[in-house]
């Protein structure tokens, strides 16, 4: 058998295997990073006047609501090749390569418009193409290498998210970089949009070399070897599939499926500590009727499955509140000190701000998990970011039609830092508890169901960003 063959697994010499895929995660967000942070070049270069004749009859500056449209257009088509990856039959290396490509030729055009001059409208619809297009192959590319990823052992998921986290961080930065490098404008966007293509790069370069590895090989072969082998079982002497081994097998797991273990609604699955292991915990016990899911349900029952929809809910909201307001609102924001360089207080007060307090928020689960996934706390808490909408709308931002509550640099920073904190810390703990409610074989299903409801609560933060914006 496949299992008795490959029993040990080589070593990661040099950890090797999880700084590739911490570059995987990296990569995954840089197109969605990229364009969220350029949003003064983008608005700069759709404020300039067009002018075709004089002076004189140039048209007035139009608004385009470019925050809005760019979150909007880039969660779209996350939320429709989410569900449509699964779909796509082409082999999971041709999925990412392809992807990788594509988003490395989508960041080579920008960059190449920098120094192009276009027509406000020309340029709105070729950003705007180029958004949907990036975010369409990074949809795809996420999907692929979360699977890829799910192949390794659970460390290596922390090693991506981790990746994942650092993509924000690492395009303010960049952009930070570019602003304080002294250069002209058009030559200070070209740096920063090279360096996402040079990013792009190196990652295709990088899953390439994966397999080439052999703990990654070992990994990535076990699920070829295991449907090579199920194949092989269900041929008959002659070839041709064996349609009653077919249903005894099938038989046999609808038999078994009684004797699988089913998860108290009381208990945390895998311990105390959601997704992190305590063998001490009494999570589990047998054949229990009535409690949890029942065994061999599918997404059909976790449909009516009230806490499964609870916390599917608050994924939702958690993104929702956080796009309605971010980027659209905070970089509106400006400083009081009027020597400063706005766009470096935006930078660092706004982007770098959320990213790594976000960052830290996504990382406190594995220290503590409060509320409990039963407790009425945990809904109430989440719900209570609503909050952050109206105050965030009260900060400086110049000829507001809303009253300015937090006039100090100080008020807003420590808003964004608590926005950030529990936007990380609840979308984390939502989807650390769903897998928890259900039983072990409706996991994956349950984790699909939330994701799905996580990129919806993106998709309608965007779209409520351009009412919001429009009060502002």
């Amino acid at each position: 058998m496949w299992n008795e063959k490959k029993s040990s697994p080589p070593v990661d010499r040099g950890n090797a295997v999880g700084l590739i895929i911490f570059v995987l995660g990296v990569g995954t967000l840089l197109p969605w990073n990229f364009f969220i942070t350029a949003t003064q070049y983008f608005n700069g270069r759709l404020s300039e006047k067009h002018n075709s004749s004089s002076n004189s009859s140039a048209p007035p500056v139009k608004n385009y609501n470019y925050d809005s449209w760019m979150a909007l257009l880039s969660q779209l088509p996350l939320l429709l090749f989410t569900l449509l990856n699964s779909c796509l039959y082409q082999q999971e290396r041709v999925r990412v390569s392809i992807s990788l490509a594509s988003i490395l030729l989508l960041f080579v055009l920008t960059a190449a418009l920098v120094q192009v001059h276009m027509s406000p409208d020309a340029f709105f619809s070729v950003t705007m193409a180029t958004i949907w297009f990036i975010n369409m192959f990074g949809a795809v590319l996420q999907s692929s290498l979360f699977g890829l990823v799910g192949l390794f052992p659970p460390r290596y998921s922390t090693f991506f998210m981790s990746g994942q986290g650092l993509a924000g961080i690492f395009a303010a930065v960049a952009m930070l970089l570019s602003i304080l490098s002294n250069a002209d404008s058009s030559s200070a966007a070209l740096g920063y949009f090279i360096t996402p293509c040079v990013a792009t790069f190196a990652t295709l370069f990088f899953y390439l070399l994966l397999p080439h590895l052999d703990f990654a090989r070992f990994y990535m072969s076990r699920s070829v070897d295991y449907e090579t082998e199920r194949s092989k079982e269900l041929l008959d002497g002659s070839g041709r599939f064996d349609h009653t081994l077919y249903h005894r097998l099938l038989k046999r797991i609808d038999n078994s499926s009684s004797l699988l273990p089913v998860y108290h609604n009381d208990h945390v699955r895998g311990g105390n500590h959601g997704g992190f292991t305590d063998s001490s915990s009494p999570a589990l016990t047998k054949h229990v009727p009535n409690k949890g899911i029942r065994a061999g349900s599918s997404l059909f029952c976790l449909i009516f499955h009230v806490q499964i929809w609870m916390m599917a809910l608050c994924v939702s909201c958690v993104f929702a509140v956080t796009l309605s307001v971010f980027p659209v609102i905070t970089v509106r924001v400006q400083t009081v000190y009027k020597d400063n360089e706005a766009w470096v207080f935006t930078c660092v007060c706004c982007f770098i701000v959320f990213n790594v307090m976000d960052l830290v928020g996504r990382s406190t689960p594995s220290l503590v998990q409060w509320p409990r996934k039963q407790s009425r706390l945990f809904p109430a808490a989440v719900f209570s970011r609503v909050v952050f909408v109206p105050l965030l709308m009260m900060c400086n931002v110049p000829n507001s039609k809303v009253h300015v509550l937090f006039s100090h640099d100080a008020g807003f920073v420590l808003l964004m830092a608590l926005f950030s904190f529990t936007n990380g810390y609840l979308a984390s703990l939502c989807m650390a508890y769903a897998p928890q409610l259900v039983r072990g074989k409706d996991a994956e299903t349950a984790g699909s169901l939330m994701t799905f409801f996580l990129v919806l609560g993106l998709a309608v933060g965007a779209a409520l960003s351009f009412a919001l914006g429009s009060i502002v």
